[in-house]
């Protein structure tokens, strides 16, 4: 089978012919119709990887059951799953308690699980460790909801950290209306009663957030942005922050625009520093990272999705076009998220 691989650190991913994989006890195999491609596969080739390679790329899979190993039961063959790529030991504190994207006893030193370090999903086929990371679609295309496991549940399981701050009569700014950042305001205004300024520096991107249902759209390099984000929410600035970039200049938007009582989740790696100290923020304001979200989260995500209540905006391509995505993804040039059909459309 083809598989857009990592084969060396700080170098572009390759794709390859490798083995289709055959499911030992436990284990599914699951034929890949969709893949979404995330920043995050950018910065594993631009840094140095501490796990052994090679390994395939991409943490966001959708498709169907193809086989099963000794001791699966429930799962139907053929039927549409996306798989939950945080794979912990299933064991320990952190995955009993449903937080297994923070798993203390990780499988493999160093892996965060599919596509993090173990093959993921950018292939035709895919191995998924156990039975308990699959979420059935029901009727859900999962050449479109292969995102889902990311693109919808990052910036889900980052608003729950902000949701009590999510009143109507308070606003939260959505920096980077990009994958991540798309979902995250029609989360925000889907599921509770705050009203969204979305931040970009692309116009395009700002249109997309205001057909989402943006109630103001700024932009990042205005000259003043901070005055912008003050005018555009009555003059009281924001209550929550979902910083889908998190560079230096996003985080620092992010704390000149809050006002008292409110939080600042920092959800992309953008590698910027929050430089928090007495004063330096208004009072009682958070400032946190997250990562990834879980299980339940995106069972809760499907319902949404099966109900018409949040859609994705892909952009979808051929395995053998996935290094020019990464590319045009990487120059800011992709509108929401570019989804691989390893087995075409």
């Amino acid at each position: 089978m083809r598989a857009h691989q990592i084969v060396a650190s700080m170098q572009p991913a390759e794709l390859r012919e490798v083995p289709v994989p055959e499911p030992g006890p436990g284990e599914v195999l699951i034929k890949v119709a969709g893949a979404g491609l995330c920043h995050s596969d950018l910065h594993m080739m631009h840094w140095p990887m501490p796990v052994a390679q090679p390994f395939t790329l991409g943490h966001e899979t959708a498709g169907y059951v193809e086989a099963v190993g000794a001791g699966v039961r429930g799962l139907e063959i053929g039927s549409p799953v996306a798989v939950h790529g945080a794979w912990g030991c299933g064991l320990c504190r952190r995955c009993q308690a449903d937080l297994e994207q923070y798993c203390v006893n990780p499988p493999m030193p160093g892996v965060s699980g599919s596509g993090l370090g173990r093959d993921g999903g950018i292939a035709e086929y895919l191995l998924v460790p156990a039975a308990r990371h699959l979420v059935p679609l029901g009727d859900l295309d999962p050449r479109i909801w292969a995102p889902i496991d990311d693109a919808l549940l990052t910036p889900y399981h980052a608003l729950n950290r902000i949701r009590p701050l999510c009143t109507p009569d308070n606003w939260v700014m959505v920096q980077g209306i990009g994958g991540l950042g798309h979902a995250a305001v029609q989360l925000v205004k889907t599921l509770t009663g705050a009203r969204v300024v979305a931040v970009d520096v692309d116009d395009t991107k700002l249109a997309l957030a205001s057909a989402l249902g943006a109630d103001a759209v700024v932009r990042g390099d205005h000259e003043n942005a901070v005055a912008a984000v003050r005018d555009a929410t009555g003059g009281q600035g924001v209550a929550g922050v979902l910083d889908c970039v998190g560079i230096e200049s996003t985080i620092r938007l992010a704390m000149q625009s809050v006002h008292a009582i409110s939080h600042i989740v920092i959800v992309g790696i953008g590698m910027g520093v929050a430089p928090v100290q007495y004063f330096a923020v208004p009072y009682e304001t958070s400032v946190s990272t997250t990562f990834w979200g879980t299980v339940t989260e995106l069972r809760e995500l499907v319902a949404l999705a099966q109900a018409g209540r949040i859609s994705l905006h892909v952009e979808q391509v051929a395995l053998d076009r996935v290094a020019d995505a990464y590319e045009r993804l990487e120059r800011g040039e992709v509108t929401g998220r570019v989804v691989a059909l390893p087995h075409g459309h």
